[in-house]
């Protein structure tokens, strides 16, 4: 959990570094006291993206195809749409997990598009998966610049680099896991667009195989929007979902 992050964030208190930049989805709801993140924005595409040797897609893929990918949040979203796929755990950077795509007998992966597109290997993919499909997590796509909190130096350094267009949709889909009290173990999948001045909002949470919840809601404020849906998500008998991941027994 956070263990790059945390990384960075240690060689920032020992001035090794004044800044971290970060793909957002990466990065826990909550920060540490220590740090702010003064810039988000930036955002790619925010979809996820099937990686496949023959250029199958997600309908064509053979029966039983094993499918790498640790998520547990795409995992679940796929799983309602080909029951029969065989999800193998994969570890590694972008590179690495299209090395083992050849090398283990991975029949497809399920990858972030924005890595993919920012290492130059949009090529590779396959298909992108609609976000009918597959919700994408918080904050998916995006950067987020930290820094030590109250940096005065560094802030003014940041300030021109500040992006408003997407600021508040990302930050709806961040509050959502924020008052769950989640993090990206658990298989939550959120995505927020603007639309006529307002955002819609629209949340999955489920366990593979497993109970499915879903909510969507449209608003002026993203806090607005988060409380919605969160509440609608609890009404519903989430919190159960919840409880089994922080249990270490999903169910």
């Amino acid at each position: 959990k956070g263990l790059f992050v945390k990384e960075l964030e240690l060689a920032m208190l020992e001035g090794r570094a004044d800044i971290a930049v970060h793909s957002l989805k990466d990065v826990p709801s909550v920060l540490p006291d220590q740090f702010e993140m003064p810039v988000i924005g930036f955002r790619e595409d925010p979809r996820d993206a099937l990686v496949s040797l023959d250029s199958h897609i997600l309908s064509s893929l053979p029966y039983g195809a094993r499918v790498g990918s640790s998520s547990e949040r795409r995992h679940a979203q796929i799983k309602i749409a080909r029951p029969d796929l065989i999800f193998v755990p994969i570890r590694g950077n972008i590179e690495t997990r299209l090395r083992k795509l050849e090398s283990e007998n991975y029949d497809a992966l399920i990858l972030a598009s924005a890595g993919l597109h920012r290492l130059g290997l949009s090529n590779r993919i396959s298909e992108y998966q609609d976000v009918d499909t597959c919700l994408p997590a918080a904050g998916q796509g995006a950067l987020g610049v930290e820094c030590r909190r109250g940096d005065k130096t560094t802030l003014s350094f940041l300030a021109p680099l500040k992006e408003q267009n997407s600021l508040e949709q990302i930050t709806a889909e961040r509050m959502v896991a924020e008052k769950l009290g989640v993090d990206c173990s658990v298989p939550l999948g959120v995505f927020a667009t603007l639309e006529e001045k307002s955002i819609f909002l629209r949340v999955f949470l489920g366990i593979p195989g497993g109970p499915v919840f879903r909510a969507q809601c449209r608003g002026k404020t993203a806090s607005a929007v988060s409380d919605k849906v969160v509440e609608e998500l609890l009404g519903m008998g989430a919190n159960s979902v919840i409880a089994s991941f922080k249990s270490g027994k999903p169910r």
